[in-house]
């Protein structure tokens, strides 16, 4: 019969393991008209992607309900797949270029995609690898690529339908502009951050030369856009300003004033300056006062030529120059320290522009409000539920989504312009030729925002826009596992789309997480120098260590912290998995051919056989119900608790005389016990350990003699609650004698008792079904207990005076205390003892009676001697009882 090795070494069975399923095929799911479908779409990684503990957490979570539901007997599909991610994956490939001296340009467009998708090729399946290593059960001959032939043709249809719907469209609007990787990014790729900075207060002269109005910036720079000056129509101060004219400082060009319900009037002078180029805000009221828009920043964040002396300088260098050149025309008056929000590039960190620009945008309104009200009427539900308030916030508040890059990476628009006679033209097809004029048109050069064909990812992966079998078995997915940092980037994004295109929301469940921090609660950054590679713990401990860890006292939506100690705890946790295994199939191998044990009669269960069946299936339909509330960490926590002290501490420890008895039906009760539960809890840890517990599944079916070439525990049946296993009395009973073991160790801990010394028990109850309790129990209660005899009666006759006693629900235990001490010895002991404190109290006696002592000691001194006297004194009346009483 094969045995399980001495000791567990992940890294002599993970691989094998992960080679074995996949070569099965066994994470593959298929049309099954017979089963439920499962579905999750993996959060896609980026192809410059390379594993963290981010992506170790999210990913080990999907894994979780996958395998629960593949054996719980869902047709459970995990569809992997990458995201092209434009301008992280164009950024690598410019970086790389620039040490050969190549530029974008050099090469042109089709040279440049012939690199992309060359290092796509090469690093692009990088972190697919990776994932194997963590354990992921992908479908992975499902594997997509968001700008595969199948993404392509639905980003395509999604661009043609919303287009010709009015609900994409192309202007000039402000938009978020990032100087370093030269193109406009969305709102939700901004980040922001507190920046020291300074209010700058400016005055402006009126034209007529009657005075001045003042206000303040942080972007002094920017004046030289300026297009009016704003005030609240409400102002009382400013009644009489409306409609002049200023003269713009440094540039000369006569401004007006504009009356706009924008201007707070009780914020600084209530008097804004108005730059409908360069802030959101102006861009509005500019366009309600048909105010010029004057572009004052070249892409690259330097001025403009048409302001010559300050053409080509840096923004922030222009901003010196600038400041100096109003501090010296009088135009600025004072400067003030100012600290405030500033938007920054999510990918470079750069800080953005608003920068008015031609771009396409989805409008978004109309998609908004069906998005919302799918999930008020709960036809997808945030687990947890409070995150549909951050839904909600993003939702109400969304402005439309610019959708353009001005990057070679990605999905090119598919609008075409006949240079011609102006025609545009969007079009599902490669090329097209003028509607007009019949000559052939230039495509749109931009790329669509990665986060565009994203939106599609939970259809456009199942086939659609076709309606292909896998569209319609496996969609709307069930449930979807990410970050609530992505909440708006993706979430909404999804929801929206699926609900516009398929009339369907996209998935039923969103299962929230939050990140994995430090130890120090700080987020892992390579600044900050504190990221941990999950490939290195792997290395180190095997993945399922790295599993349990993320997923243990882990609450959903929550940050967690990572602590090398819990590694090793759970590492730990495998390895009492893993010798508590080992010591029931060495055992089984005593039960005959092949270690096979056939069912049991019913009646040769002890209690505590009944016990820990009753107990596993207490924890069957526990975890059960978790797993179905995504409750993973508080499942993971009671599958532990059960396996390493019910099953480990307690029931191996109870029946080891049975094992090793004579009495064979007993012996065979208790082998056939054993392998059913630990059956049952190998089932339970597998979604969260799958490694540890296919190794031993597979060895213990070959123990028993059923193991064939597709036995494995990922496709065995998940367990289910017995009604025939609740045990009831026999949980109760076992309970009981459990508190009384508890209660005898800890009395024998605080006598300093060593295990090795036995003692008899007195167990006194007047109950007679305590009685029969500890009778039924007395093989394994003597052995747990360290007793050399148990005696069961019904009142305190017999029992020696000096016996030790604890309590117990109905019974009181007895021991008597020459059981527990050496006599002679104790006498001995006491006897040393008194003698030292007789010397302590005859010295504290001499310094309170010394008046030197008394005299010129401390206070405090002389009140701690005193309060050592009493203290010896007392323990020397006990010490004196104590002999008394043994010397009789």
């Amino acid at each position: 019969m094969k045995e399980l090795a001495k000791n567990y070494n992940p890294k002599e069975i993970e691989d094998d393991l992960y080679e074995r399923w996949e070569t099965k095929k066994y994470f593959h799911a298929r049309v099954n008209p017979e089963k439920k479908p499962f579905t999750i779409v993996i959060p896609p990684p980026n192809i410059t992607g390379q594993l963290h503990m981010g992506h170790a957490l999210d990913n080990t979570m999907q894994d979780i309900l996958i395998r629960y539901k593949r054996m719980a007997g869902y047709e459970a599909l995990w569809l992997p797949g990458t995201d092209h991610a434009s301008i992280a994956t164009e950024a690598k490939i410019v970086e790389a270029m620039a040490k050969e001296g190549l530029t974008k340009e050099d090469l042109g467009r089709e040279k440049f995609l012939e690199r992309a998708w060359d290092w796509k090729a090469q690093y692009g399946g990088r972190i697919v690898k990776q994932l194997r290593k963590l354990g992921s059960s992908c479908d992975w001959d499902r594997e997509r690529f968001t700008m595969d032939e199948g993404c392509n043709k639905a980003v395509k249809e999604v661009f043609y339908n919303l287009y010709n719907k009015g609900l994409i469209y192309r202007g000039e609007r402000i938009i978020n502009w990032c100087p370093h990787c030269l193109t406009s990014i969305s709102d939700a790729e901004v980040n922001y951050e507190d920046q020291a900075g300074h209010f700058w207060h400016l005055r402006y002269p009126y034209a007529d030369g009657s005075g001045y109005i003042e206000m303040a910036t942080t972007r002094p720079e920017t004046m030289l856009g300026d297009t009016a000056v704003a005030v609240n129509p409400k102002d009382e101060r400013y009644k009489d300003c409306i409609g002049k004219m200023i003269k713009l400082p440094l540039v000369g060009r006569l401004i007006p004033v504009v009356a706009d319900d924008y201007v707070e009037m009780d914020f600084g002078t209530g008097v804004v300056k108005i730059t409908p180029a360069h802030d959101p805000n102006d861009f509005e009221v500019g366009l309600r006062h048909n105010l010029p828009v004057i572009n004052v920043l070249t892409e690259d964040a330097k001025i403009v030529d048409e302001y010559e002396k300050y053409a080509g300088m840096d923004r922030y260098e222009a901003r010196e120059a600038i400041v100096k050149d109003l501090q010296e025309c009088g135009a600025l008056t004072r400067i003030e320290d100012y600290s405030h929000n500033v938007g920054t590039c999510y990918r470079c960190g750069t800080t953005v522009e608003p920068r008015v620009s031609k771009q396409w945008f989805v409008k978004m309104e109309p998609l908004a409000g069906p998005a919302i009200e799918a999930v008020k009427t709960g036809k997808t539900q945030f687990v947890p539920e409070h995150f549909d308030k951050t839904y909600y916030h993003w939702l109400e508040n969304i402005r439309d989504w610019c959708i353009s890059r001005q990057l070679w990476w990605g999905h090119r628009i598919p609008a075409f312009y006949c240079d011609d006679c102006g025609e545009m033209t969007v079009t599902k097809e490669d090329g097209c030729n003028c509607p007009k004029c019949g000559k052939p048109m230039r495509q749109d050069p931009d790329t669509l925002d990665t986060w565009f064909s994203s939106a599609l990812w939970p259809f456009s992966t199942l086939g659609w826009p076709e309606k292909t079998p896998d569209f319609e078995y496996f969609y709307p997915t069930s449930t979807l596992v990410t970050g609530y940092d992505i909440i708006f980037f993706w979430v909404i994004r999804m929801m929206f789309s699926g609900l516009e295109h398929t009339g369907q929301v996209p998935f039923n469940k969103v299962l929230i997480h939050g990140l994995v921090r430090d130890s120090q609660g700080r987020k892992m950054s390579k600044s900050l120098g504190n990221g941990i590679d999950p490939l290195e713990v792997i290395d180190k401990y095997g993945a399922d260590a790295l599993r349990f860890t993320l997923i243990t006292g882990n609450a959903p939506g929550n940050d967690m912290r990572f602590y090398w100690e819990r590694i090793e705890a759970s590492r730990n946790f495998a390895n009492k998995v893993w010798n508590a295994s080992r010591f029931i199939m060495m055992n089984m191998d005593q039960m005959g051919e092949d270690g096979k044990v056939a069912d049991v009669d019913p009646a040769s269960l002890t209690e505590a056989d009944k016990w820990i069946l009753g107990t596993c299936n207490d924890v069957i339909k526990s975890v059960t119900d978790n797993l179905e509330s995504y409750e993973l960490g508080v499942a993971a926590q009671k599958i532990y608790d059960f396996i390493w002290e019910e099953l480990c501490d307690w029931y191996i420890e109870m029946v080891k005389p049975r094992l090793y008895g004579d009495d064979q039906a007993s012996r065979k009760a208790a082998i056939w016990t054993l392998r059913s539960v630990l059956t049952d809890s190998l089932k339970l840890l597998h979604p969260y350990m799958p490694f540890v517990t296919e190794e031993i599944y597979c060895t213990l079916k070959e123990a028993e003699g059923v193991f064939d070439d597709n036995t494995s525990i990922m496709i065995s049946d998940w367990p289910v609650y017995k009604e025939e296993f609740a045990f009831t009395a026999e949980k109760e009973a076992t309970s009981l004698i459990k508190e009384a073991v508890k209660a005898v160790r800890a009395l024998r801990t605080g006598m300093n008792v060593p295990p090795s010394r036995k003692a008899k028990i007195f167990v006194v109850s007047e109950d007679e079904g305590v009685q029969r309790i500890f009778e039924n129990g007395n093989v394994f209660f003597r052995t747990l207990a360290y007793a050399s005899e148990i005696v069961i009666q019904g009142d305190k006759q017999g029992i020696d005076e000096d016996a030790v006693s604890t309590i117990i629900p109905m019974a009181t235990l007895y021991i008597p205390f020459a059981d527990l001490v050496d006599i002679d010895k104790e006498i001995e002991r006491l006897t040393k003892e008194a003698a030292r404190l007789e010397g302590e109290i005859k010295r504290s006696n001499g310094m309170l009676n010394n008046e030197k002592f008394i005299s010129k000691a401390p206070q405090a001194k002389v009140d701690e001697e005193k309060a050592k006297l009493v203290k010896y004194t007392a323990m020397l009346s006990q010490v004196n009882e104590r002999l008394a009483h043994l010397s009789k």
